[in-house]
């Protein structure tokens, strides 16, 4: 809302005598008609007539002015008489039957009370702080106006509902007591159903006595006939021997006539076996290269890998260690750069330690025919690094967020299984993590030894 003045006015109309101030905040519904007029009123204006802080809302529409820059024109136009008399001329072009009713004090009764008080509010005739009050009571009267007579009307809408509430009670009441009687003839039929069937349950019962009487005669029966089946059991097992007997006799008789049968599946055989011939020379098939113990994972002389290495008689820091590793083939030396450099030589600036390193890397790269990739921590760098990587050495840089360590992992977990990787940090989490991997971690001062003598 307007704050009411502080003080007199700082320019007062002419023959106005002593300035009128507010002694209470502008109504609401008053404010926003006279920031609708200060919006409608910037279009004719130039930018050089508006205070410094509206000069920026010139080119909104009256509709942007008015949500976006209300309060800043509410406050000008209390604050520069010169802006609110412009304000003013732009309103008696606009409205002038209006604005000549106010100024003479004597505005029109069918008039709305909140343009009224609004343009009083912009002119400042004599007596405008009345018209403003009589205003704000007339929007507050007729506020209460509206509000008994949206209570009213909710009244008669709750009295309504509360009529429907009380014919569906009503009609519910006559539905449950419909569902009463049927429930209470439901259950009647059910007790005698209940009747019917416990008298079921006794003649079961009796059957059931019948029954197991029936059932005692029957298991005598069946004893008699269990004595007779075991005797002709035992007569049929006499009866199985001698037959046994006779099968080996047969037996004997298809033994002699066998060499017969035999011949004659040699002669098929030998058929069989020239039309594979022929089939494999029709289609030129190879003889077979691949025997079934080739399929067996061992380990073949000369085919020795990163952990057979480490099984030999050899120091961790002896740097035929490495030269041994770097002999397998396909071998893979991931190096972690930071590291190595920090353990061999920390007191030269990073720029001199990566350069010194790859230089060496480059040389063992091209002394061994190892594939040499050298890792370091992004989060090092101040800045992009312009490095050319030297001849056989591949040189990467951590991205944000991601460490050299974990860089190196992903490239351990990249290789397929069988490839031989070595690793060369001596941080212990990265040994750990790349030997689950599969990889052989040697530590940086063994690499160290080794660049030395390059």
């Amino acid at each position: 809302m307007v704050e009411h003045a502080s003080g007199a006015e700082p320019a007062a109309a002419a023959g106005d005598g002593p300035a009128e101030v507010l002694d209470r905040p502008l109504p609401e519904g008053v404010r926003r008609r006279v920031v609708a007029f200060v919006s409608e009123a910037f279009g004719g204006l130039t930018v050089g007539e508006l205070p410094g802080q509206l000069r920026q809302y010139a080119r909104f529409t009256p509709t942007r002015r008015a949500k976006f820059a209300g309060n800043a024109m509410a406050t000008a136009l209390e604050s520069d008489p010169v802006f609110r008399q412009r304000v003013g001329e732009r309103l008696k072009e606009a409205q002038p039957e209006l604005a000549a009713a106010v100024e003479a004090g004597s505005p029109p009764g069918a008039a709305d009370p909140v343009d009224v008080a609004a343009a009083a509010y912009v002119l400042r005739p004599t007596g405008w702080v009345k018209l403003v009050a009589a205003a704000g009571e007339e929007a507050q009267r007729a506020f209460a106006e509206r509000a008994e007579e949206e209570g009213r009307r909710e009244l008669e809408r709750l009295r309504e509902e509360l009529a429907e509430a009380r014919d569906r009670i009503k009609t519910e009441n006559e539905s449950l007591r419909t569902e009463l009687v049927a429930a209470r003839k439901e259950t009647e039929s059910l007790q005698r159903k209940l009747r019917s069937a416990q008298s079921d349950v006794k003649r079961g019962e009796a059957a059931l006595r019948r029954t197991t009487s029936e059932i005692d005669g029957i298991k005598s029966e069946a004893a008699a006939q269990v004595a007779a089946a075991e005797s002709e059991a035992r007569r049929l097992k006499t009866r199985l021997g001698e037959a046994e007997a006779g099968l080996e006799a047969s037996r004997r008789a298809v033994r002699e006539g066998r060499s017969v049968e035999d011949m004659r599946l040699r002669l098929l055989l030998d058929t069989v076996l020239e039309g594979a011939q022929g089939l494999r020379r029709e289609l030129a098939l190879p003889p077979a290269s691949v025997r079934p113990a080739d399929t067996v994972d061992a380990v073949a002389p000369g085919n020795m890998t990163p952990k057979d290495i480490a099984a030999r008689a050899l120091s961790e820091t002896d740097p035929a260690l490495l030269d041994q590793l770097l002999a397998l083939p396909q071998v893979h030396l991931v190096v972690d750069g930071y590291n190595v450099t920090k353990t061999g030589y920390p007191t030269m600036p990073l720029e001199k330690q990566r350069l010194r390193l790859l230089g060496g890397l480059s040389v063992l790269a091209a002394q061994t025919g190892a594939e040499v990739t050298c890792v370091f921590d992004g989060a090092e760098l101040a800045a992009p690094v312009l490095l050319a990587p030297p001849r056989g050495v591949r040189v990467l840089f951590s991205k944000p967020g991601v460490t050299a360590d974990e860089l190196i992992r992903q490239l351990v977990r990249a290789e397929p299984s069988g490839r031989p990787v070595v690793v060369a940090s001596t941080d212990k989490e990265v040994a750990d993590g790349v030997a689950k991997a599969g990889a052989r971690p040697v530590a940086s001062l063994l690499l160290l030894k080794r660049l030395s003598r390059v």
